[in-house]
């Protein structure tokens, strides 16, 4: 049966030990599969692939219909935001530690990317932010995120006071180590080690977490992601705004920080059977060291 994809992007976490022998495997395969293979520039400098055309990243959406991530969460997160306005779908290979979105193994790869590539696959989108830093009434720096915006405040330097807006309404003035804005994808990352809930990727929600606050009533708030969340630097010094933990932008007093739902999600495809509970119960060890749970 032929393929429903026409061209591949396949891109790695080419820091990784074995990842050209990978990466090459891979790439044969969905060649044999009948798609075209394009590398990411980067994947194929660092690995020394020179058997596949290569394009910069933010010229694949517009050559492929399909990306392939063979890595961790990182680079599934950084392919999202780089093709995610191309409205590509994303399949992650989990090469990494944890792999919360990056779902299929790398010994059953072939045997779970031969259905999909026919068509066989479950689909999902997820919600995406976006926003930027404004000072003086004007924008300085703009970026997007899959998982979350962190406020906070430098390695050697005490605690913020934050001012908190939402949908044009005052909140609170919150004094903290910093501010986690997270997706539902991003509740489960730095968003759930500073004590916040797990968000199903299908509730149009985020959830704001203060990270280490003065007043211990400052508790984690599920917001509905329809509304612009505004954070205003009050006082701190070393502050900085970061998007996934990849883009970073230094604060001055005054500067603020506003979050809001991006106009496009991000696409991910995962083997038929899959299951967001099943993964949460291998992630985060659920039931250990009772029955195993059912379900794949």
């Amino acid at each position: 049966m032929p393929s429903t994809f026409r061209h591949a992007a396949l891109v790695g976490k080419y820091q990784a030990s074995g990842m050209r022998h990978l990466l090459e495997d891979i790439a044969h395969f969905l060649v044999r599969q009948g798609l075209e293979v394009t590398l990411d520039e980067d994947t194929a400098l660092n690995t020394g692939i020179t058997g596949f055309a290569s394009l910069p990243a933010h010229r694949l959406g517009s050559e492929c219909d399909l990306a392939v991530a063979v890595g961790g969460d990182g680079t599934m997160l950084g392919l999202a935001r780089t093709l995610a306005r191309a409205n590509i779908p994303l399949i992650g290979i989990n090469q990494g530690r944890l792999g919360f979105i990056t779902d299929i193994t790398l010994h059953e790869h072939e045997a779970a990317l031969a259905p999909m590539l026919r068509g066989d696959y479950e689909e999902e989108r997820r919600t995406m932010l976006e926003g930027g830093v404004w000072r003086d009434g004007a924008p300085i720096f703009e970026a997007f995120a899959l998982n979350d915006v962190v406020v906070s405040r430098g390695a050697s330097a005490s605690m913020v006071e934050l001012k908190v807006d939402i949908g044009g309404q005052f909140v609170s003035n919150i004094r903290a180590d910093g501010l986690i804005v997270a997706s539902p994808t991003g509740s489960t990352a730095y968003s759930l080690s500073a004590g916040g809930p797990i968000l199903h990727p299908a509730v149009a929600s985020w959830v704001m977490v203060p990270i280490a606050p003065h007043d211990l009533s400052n508790r984690p708030i599920v917001l509905p992601d329809s509304g612009e969340i505004r954070v205003e630097i009050v006082s701190g010094r070393e502050v900085s705004a970061s998007f996934d933990m990849h883009s970073l932008a230094s604060l001055l007093k005054a500067d603020t920080v506003v979050v809001r739902r991006a106009p496009y999600q991000a696409r991910f495809l995962h083997p038929r059977g899959w299951s967001y509970f099943a993964t949460l119960r291998r992630k985060l060890h659920w039931n250990a060291g009772g029955a195993p749970a059912p379900g794949p």
